[in-house]
């Protein structure tokens, strides 16, 4: 496979560039390790391309689970608690999981736990790897890369998905790179309040 394009949103690449100058080599040789008709292993069973032989999302995760994985790059989890009142959340925002805790009991509020996880993190960068429903791309982009950085977890996210053209020889319903693109710059220059890359690949 391959990188056909990108965008940087809010200086991301460009921070890469500067403070991480090898990452961008690694995910280009990362997605050049992967064969994308070898995991075009999927037979279609939906009208209009029933029986036709498509690219399998849960193949592709596996392949760039792979590859980032012997590149170092892990998943990271952050925990959390979360109630009913919005003034305690924002009170208790920047506190660890477990003071959140205490914070919403001493209040007489139910604390209940939660988390966000990040498929692919190393040295304050997070990588996502998107060909399932086009919703976690918003998913993604929205509340996962702004929580990690909100938390001090990551300066900079990184987004990966399929190009329209080859989304089209899949099943219905995963996002593509030129969706996320027009949903990301409509929001505005400022949202999400977090730098980013978003990579759109081809096989």
């Amino acid at each position: 496979m391959k990188i056909e394009t990108y965008y940087s949103h809010l200086n991301g690449w460009e921070w890469l560039e500067v403070r991480r100058p090898s990452f961008w080599d690694e995910i280009e040789k990362t997605i050049e390790a992967i064969d994308g008709e070898s995991c075009r292993t999927k037979i279609s069973k939906e009208k209009g391309m029933k029986g036709k032989r498509l690219y399998a999302p849960g193949a592709l995760n596996n392949r760039f689970k792979e590859e980032l994985e012997n590149r170092n790059w892990h998943e990271s989890r952050v925990s959390y608690w979360v109630t009913d009142d919005h003034k305690l959340i924002r009170e208790s925002l920047t506190y660890e999981a477990k003071e959140q805790k205490l914070h919403y009991e001493a209040h007489g509020k139910t604390a209940i736990s939660s988390y966000n996880q990040t498929d692919f993190v190393k040295d304050r960068v997070a990588i996502e790897v998107q060909f399932g429903k086009y919703s976690f791309v918003a998913y993604d982009l929205f509340v996962k890369h702004l929580a990690f950085y909100m938390g001090d977890k990551i300066d900079c996210g990184i987004e990966i998905l399929p190009m329209k053209s080859m989304q089209s020889e899949m099943s219905s319903g995963p996002g593509y790179y030129e969706g996320a693109l027009y949903d990301l710059v409509r929001q505005g220059r400022g949202v999400p309040a977090v730098p980013l890359v978003m990579v759109g690949v081809i096989p």
